[in-house]
């Protein structure tokens, strides 16, 4: 007869509908239980899942319902970061409107992830293009420019070409916009900022309490913060006696006497003198086509303009140096000017070779003489001052540092300082699809803050986006407002999504509060978060934004009680996939190609052509290696999909994908279930024969099984948990083929489905079911005693020699060990007939018999 098929599909699609009435998953505060707030990334609605947001929401969904099964109060919510480009540009595209094109993406994706079997509590969903969201982002806008911590200012900014907006530096990656990839420029605007700048030293500091967070993400962070110590120094100028003076900051103010230029920006105050000249304005034009950024000007050609001016060094008045206007300094970064030293910076020497200018080396390596010489490569390592007259000698940089500094404060020419790399956030974006800022100017440009009263601004509907530049400056209407009897404008500029992102987590607790963005009692109660778990790539933006949003919110108040948003911090890996190439060099999908060996692959159009197959690389639409979700849910099953997706290798590494991978979950599934109706027949026989065997073995499986699925959630060791699995299967394989009955195997059967329940809730539920009639179940507790084992194995070694290994009872006596060691025909030819001087015990682990 053949055995049953697990249908999967009838079993998800009523366990959803359980799930959808059900609130066992939905976070009910019971203020007297202890409180577990889990979150994965907040996504964007781009129209389908991907399998990173299979990974990603599959893990979190394991930690949620272990929690919510020991008896949390357990908050798992969801929402859509669903402002930004790619909806506008989308909606231009296809003469859509961004909002409708936006929910209809949300209603995609939400069917998508419920067919996963999330225990997500969708009644706290929140989406932040609704102005029931963004309304209290403009309330937020308002409270910290109260708190003077927005400010607007012009100012050159990274302008991205193609988005046609201004991007924070967080959005620069080398030297290109985040999102489209383009070149960034420099640009001049009027732009709002947020001043996260003012809370560097303490963003720094707080990074040394996050112990539950990855070391390389608090790297991360902390050089970007940036905290630089050293001095700033006043280099008299010659050449123009409207100049006296250039002040500049440096963190090696001891390789002076290696000075053979100063560079500024051409921001610097000095290009005043430069306003009428033809070529200064050709360089500045130039260095416009670079961004504003260290990274871009890092990418960039160094160049520079040479003007008039001399500098001499503060340390030695007969050293003269030309100053250069350079397209490497930062008007942001100390006073917008350096002093080049190309012997001991790569970027000085490669400017100073370009531009023949004197190359001093002033540290040697402490194994070099004084004819040490700087060519090609500069030299930044540690070593001794030398060149430097009263400063030789020094060790660098430990000593001449300081004692610089020293020489430089006597002098009174300069002062020890404090710098952060870490810039202020400018928040303005040229763009329709948005919150739009709570401000308004009147006739004469001054500006008003939007009265409470007329929040929200909404965004106007209806429009067309194929203008140029921002479609809300064509908005006439729209941009009229009366302020106290004032007729006004409003603001154009939206607010950068990352500032949607950056108090999310906040909403989750009271995401239908109205009049507030938040109740004070349920933040304090639910944050911080317990366990953020997402990508590597937010470790700078939505998460330093997010920890300084926080702060921002408490700033004079301190009515939030923990000022960082996350406690426990996840980085799970990429889900990747080889990649494919036509005879043309064109990306080739999976579902384009076919193959009868699985190493020779052809296009399925025509099976002549053969395929060039590349490298595994993170899934992407743009080299098309991806695979649909939904059509693995659909093929195989939820419950399958999330087995292979944890099953491959630990979540904090790439995961790669494998048909194969993915057939055997789904048979596994089937096996387990044919599997558990044997099981029943097994619990029926023992219970209709009455059974009075109580089995020691099962007791201590199920409990040992259990410890290790404990620790196994806890150190996220997924990958080990479904290895387990496979224990259980063969375990219950055995107990099934035996004609023993046991009157305990229905009780630690119950236990390890209930085990299963995170992994496979699905499968799980409904063998739960079959036994429980629906009743509730928790996660089981440990029996200490029998994770103990009763046998181990005794290490044997003669005279520091190991000669072999003897099974013991636990516990046993140094007496009785030897006296098992001349029972045993193989060790005891190493003692007998000799005389045993000493012994070294060790319980249950190790003896060492010291014999002559």
């Amino acid at each position: 007869m053949e055995p049953e098929r697990y249908n999967f599909k009838t079993v998800e699609e009523k366990w959803q509908n359980y799930w959808d009435k059900n609130k066992s998953f939905k976070a009910e505060v019971i203020k007297n239980k202890t409180k577990f707030y889990c979150l994965e990334m907040f996504p964007y609605p781009s129209g389908k899942i991907h399998m990173g947001h299979v990974r990603n929401y599959t893990i979190g969904d394991v930690l949620a319902r272990y929690k919510s099964l020991q008896g949390y109060n357990v908050l798992h919510p969801m929402g859509w970061d669903s402002f930004g480009m790619p909806a506008e540009n989308a909606a231009r595209q296809n003469n859509l409107s961004p909002k409708e094109w936006t929910e209809k993406n949300i209603s995609t994706m939400k069917k998508q992830l419920k067919q996963l079997g999330l225990s997500i509590d969708w009644d706290r969903e929140i989406s932040t293009c609704s102005s029931d969201y963004y309304k209290h982002q403009q309330q937020f806008f308002l409270e910290l420019y109260d708190k003077g911590l927005v400010y607007r200012k012009e100012k050159y900014v990274n302008w991205d070409p193609v988005d046609q907006t201004v991007l924070a530096n967080e959005q620069v990656i080398d030297g290109k916009g985040w999102r489209s990839g383009a070149l960034v420029e420099r640009k001049k605007l009027n732009q709002w900022f947020f001043n996260i700048s003012k809370f560097s030293d303490e963003l720094l500091e707080g990074l040394d309490g996050l112990n539950e967070w990855p070391k390389k993400v608090k790297v991360m962070q902390k050089n970007w913060i940036g905290k630089s110590f050293g001095c700033e120094i006043d280099f008299k100028i010659e050449g123009n006696k409207k100049v006296e003076n250039i002040k500049c900051f440096t963190t090696r103010p001891d390789t002076l006497f290696g000075f053979s230029f100063l560079a500024v920006s051409i921001d610097h105050p000095i290009s005043r003198l430069y306003e009428e000249n033809k070529d200064f304005i050709e360089f500045r034009n130039k260095c416009s086509k670079t961004g504003t950024t260290e990274e871009s000007i890092a990418q960039a050609e160094k160049i520079g303009f040479k003007t008039n001016l001399i500098a001499i060094n503060p340390l030695n008045e007969n050293q003269k140096v030309p100053v250069f206007f350079a397209n490497f300094v930062l008007m942001d970064y100390g006073f917008g000017a350096v002093f080049g030293c190309p012997a001991h910076d790569q970027r000085d020497l490669d400017f100073a070779l370009k531009y023949d200018l004197k190359v001093i080396p002033v540290v040697k390596p402490s194994n070099k003489e004084n004819d040490f010489n700087v060519t090609k490569d500069a030299y930044a390592g540690p070593g001794i001052i030398f060149n430097s007259q009263f400063l030789d000698g020094l060790k660098a940089p430990e000593q001449s540092i300081m004692e610089t500094i020293k020489i430089i404060e006597e002098r009174k020419i300069g002062k020890k300082k404090i710098s952060f790399r870490l810039k202020d956030w400018g928040i303005s974006r040229q763009r329709y699809w948005g919150c739009p800022i709570p401000i308004a100017y009147n006739k004469n440009n001054e500006i008003l803050k939007v009265p409470l009263e007329n929040l929200p601004i909404k965004l106007p509907e209806n429009i067309d986006l194929n203008t140029k530049g921002n479609p809300l400056d064509h908005q006439e209407d729209w941009k009229k407002i009366t302020i106290n009897g004032e007729k006004c404008l409003l603001e154009t500029d939206t607010l950068d999504t990352f500032v949607d992102s950056s108090w999310y987590f906040l909403r989750f607790c009271s995401p239908i509060s109205e009049k507030n963005a938040f109740n004070v009692d349920d933040v304090n109660y639910w944050m911080p978060v317990d366990q953020y778990i997402g990508g590597v790539e937010h470790a700078i933006l939505h998460l330093l934004y997010s920890r300084f949003f926080t702060r921002a919110l408490n700033y004079k108040v301190n009515n939030i009680s923990s000022n960082e948003p996350f406690k426990g911090l996840f980085t799970q890996g990429m889900v990747c996939h080889e990649t494919y190439k036509d005879k043309n060099n064109k990306w080739v999908s999976p579902d384009e190609i076919v193959s009868e060996d699985g190493k020779n692959y052809f296009i399925k159009k025509n099976p002549s052509e053969k395929v060039i197959v590349g490298p595994s690389e993170s899934m992407s639409k743009s080299k098309k290696n991806t695979i649909d979700p939904e059509q693995m849910i659909k093929n195989y099953g939820a419950d399958a999909v999330r087995l292979f997706i944890l099953s491959d290798s630990p979540p904090e590494k790439d995961v790669q994908w494998s048909e194969q991978g993915m057939i055997a979950s789904y048979k596994f599934v089937q096996k387990f279930w044919m599997l558990h109706k044997k099981i029943i027949t097994k619990i029926k026989e023992c219970k209709n024969n009455k059974s009075e065997n109580f089995d020691e073995y099962i007791e201590e499986f199920t409990n040992q099984v259990l410890n290790k699925v404990n620790v196994s959630i806890n150190k996220f060791s997924y990958n080990v948990i479904i290895a387990n699995l496979h224990e259980i299967y063969n375990f219950f394989v055995k107990i099934t083929e035996t004609k023993t009955t046991y009157n305990n195997l229905e009780d630690n059967y119950i236990k390890i489905l209930t085990v299963m329940l995170p992994i496979t809730p699905h499968l799980a539920n409904e063998c739960l079911s079959e036994l429980l009639n629906n009743k509730s179940y928790s996660w089981p507790k440990i029996k200490e005693e029998y994770l103990k084992k009763k046998e181990q194995n005794i290490v044997i070694q003669i005279n520091g020699k190991k000669r072999g290994l003897i099974l013991a009872e636990n516990d046993i006596s140094e007496k009785d060990v030897i006296e098992k060691i001349k029972g045993s025909h193989e060790l005891n030819k190493f003692i007998i007939n000799k005389n045993i001087i000493k012994s070294i015990f060790i319980k249950n682990k190790l003896i060492n018999l010291i014999v002559k």
